[in-house]
């Protein structure tokens, strides 16, 4: 209710003229005059890329981040570049491979859908990024694949099938995801979202044998089906595909390039043809790696977010009509301005180009259609989820469960009164919150998980008060159980914990005193150890400071005695876990569903909106 009041009431302080073409235009020309100076000293590139005689800029798991990161805690401006300065990034480098007469292709491994407002805050009755979908669909892309997140809801899958995918003109690719739709006849018929695979010829008359693979994803809506990638290598169809030998097989595909199933395509491919090069790119697990599986095969993944732009060159040439191992070489470049001048040799005067300030200006147009802008407050330090320990003052984590969703839900609440513990995962946060103003597409960018929060009443403390600590158990047994409650949030997408565990090892790599130490100059961002010759990141950076957290975390506890009854509330997405650790904790009642009730009508993603107002202004 407070969130639909204050809207309103700014909308009624706003003048026509406020909502017109007039104020819209001035808001976006300020912001592309704003562009033409870097805001943040950035740390350029510190060497030139390897152009090969075959080239490949890859973007992956952008997530609606189109207008890039626009805060000012570091490393935030390191990916301040947005999709139009993108755009004219990849306009000049198609001009140097014209110029070195090489070939150069631009390639996507999925997830588009569910990250900012841009994708996501679209008003009542709309679709997921079918708005932000059409400035991508602005650029070059020779192959793009699908990812598990065109799959969460069949209204974004089919607008994806109806809308999007015609726009590649067969290069989208879904090797093994259905919709099902209703043919010709009325009758459902389930058929690929994209084309199962495609065939092409490069400027340089190369031909190109292309896949589109979806990992093992088992959290896909009704009506969309998504074949195991051991299943799909079976298929006659993939027989046919590949039996043809390219110049080069580039498979593309939402599947990460370390502990999963590329091996089984690679294998698949080799056993046919076993010395033809192939280019993997891959995605979902949002890090920067690369693998090689034999001398003439290299995997790349290229992070999230619009964070990382990945480059793979290989010199082809060399390799026709012999088994020696290819000259590969692989860059994680940061998507901004400093970067995309260094590599094209422009300044801030000529790097634009007129389809990249198009793009630009519309996607600031569209930030202004959906009032992203509106402002809840302003926050007055930054708050992370893995830069600062878990609970302290930083800690977005602690912002969130003690802080901002005990305010939400006490809200209209007639159990306001009655002591309560809240528990939640961690997982439900997505992205840190930095201080200045907290605005509507902050708030979707930090906490976009629509959970509910659910109650059991009259829990004696003494046992509400086991139940966090149970959920984060990490004794044999348990931890057992966690490994395969990890597996099943995996297959349905969620990555929170190889993200982390990169994070954790790239923080361990600095060590104490090396941060330090190797600071000069440097600005905190990536520090890359892959399995790959050679160092992968295109700028030098200090390694992010990195503090664990636990799967679980819960409100501060209420100054009662342990045989108070209280209410135990958590939100729906962790019930089946709860009421086991509850059973287990107590043997008078034997809980189910039937004793949860609806705690409030707040759902989490309002939370840190609601707090704000009250609390940031």
């Amino acid at each position: 209710m407070i969130l639909g009041a204050a809207t309103l009431l700014g909308l009624a302080l706003c003048s026509a003229a406020c909502a017109g073409d007039h104020a819209r235009d001035v808001h976006v020309h300020e912001y592309l005059a704003k562009r033409e100076y870097p805001q943040f000293p950035l740390t350029p590139p510190y060497r030139p890329l390897v152009w090969g005689d075959f080239n490949v800029i890859h973007t992956t798991d952008t997530h609606g981040w189109l207008l890039g990161h626009q805060k000012a805690s570091f490393p935030e401006p390191d990916y301040s570049g947005d999709l139009g300065d993108f755009a004219s990034f990849v306009t000049h480098m198609k001009e140097i491979a014209i110029e070195k007469d090489v070939d150069l292709i631009l390639v996507d491994s999925g997830d588009l859908h569910d990250g900012t407002g841009l994708s996501d805050g679209f008003p009542p009755g709309g679709v997921d990024a079918h708005e932000s979908n059409k400035f991508l669909e602005r650029l070059p892309y020779d192959v793009m694949s699908i990812g598990n997140h065109e799959l969460y809801i069949y209204a974004d899958t089919y607008d994806t099938y109806t809308n999007f995918v015609p726009h590649l003109d067969g290069r989208y690719l879904a090797s093994n995801a259905n919709i099902t739709v209703f043919n010709s006849d009325g009758e459902p018929e389930s058929v690929p979202i994209g084309n199962r695979y495609t065939k092409f010829t490069t400027r340089k008359g190369r031909r190109i044998t292309s896949l589109g693979v979806l990992y093992d994803f088992t959290g896909n809506d009704v009506n969309t089906t998504v074949q195991t990638v051991a299943d799909m290598v079976k298929e006659q169809w993939f027989a046919e595909a590949i039996a043809e030998e390219p110049d080069v097989f580039v498979l593309v595909g939402h599947m990460p390039v370390s502990y999963d199933n590329w091996p089984v395509v690679f294998d698949a491919v080799r056993a046919v043809h076993p010395a033809t090069p192939i280019m993997i790119f891959g995605g979902h697990s949002h890090i920067r790696d690369c693998q090689q599986y034999d001398g003439r095969t290299m995997a790349l993944e290229s992070g999230r977010y619009m964070e990382t732009i990945g480059w793979m060159s290989a010199d082809l040439d060399a390799a026709e009509g012999n088994t020696d191992n290819v000259t590969f070489t692989r860059r994680y470049l940061d998507q901004n301005r400093v970067t995309y001048e260094y590599h094209t040799q422009m300044s801030n005067q000529t790097f634009d180009t007129s389809v990249g300030r198009s793009i630009t200006g519309g996607l600031q147009e569209l930030a202004v259609n959906f009032d992203l802008s509106y402002m809840y407050g302003t926050s007055p330090q930054d708050y992370t989820i893995n830069q600062n320990p878990y609970p302290s003052n930083g800690s977005l984590l602690s912002l969130f469960i003690a802080d901002a969703v005990p305010y939400a839900l006490s809200i209209n609440n007639t159990r306001d009164s009655i002591p309560n513990i809240i528990i939640t995962n961690s997982g439900s946060q997505r992205f840190n919150i930095f201080k200045g103003p907290f605005t509507k597409n902050d708030e979707i960018t930090a906490s976009p998980f629509t959970d509910s929060f659910l109650y059991i009443p009259n829990v004696t403390f003494s046992i509400a008060n086991q139940v966090l600590p149970a959920l984060n158990n990490a004794g044999a047994d348990e931890k057992r159980k966690r490994d395969e409650v990890e597996k099943e949030l995996w297959s349905r997408g969620i990555v929170d914990a190889r993200y982390r565990a990169w994070l954790e090892e790239m923080d361990r790599r600095a060590g104490m005193g090396r941060r330090e130490a190797t600071a000069g100059n440097l600005t905190l961002g990536y520090v890359t150890a892959d399995s790959c010759p050679g160092a992968g990141d295109d700028t030098l950076h200090v390694a992010l400071p990195y503090y664990s957290v636990p799967d679980f975390i819960g409100s501060n506890s209420p100054n009662v005695t342990d045989d108070t009854p209280i209410d135990l509330v958590f939100v729906d997405f962790i019930d089946t876990q709860l009421l086991g650790i509850l059973n287990g904790l107590q043997s008078e009642t034997n809980y189910t569903m039937a004793d949860v009730s609806l705690y409030s009508p707040a759902l989490s993603n309002v939370a840190l909106g609601l707090y704000a107002q009250a609390a940031w202004n």
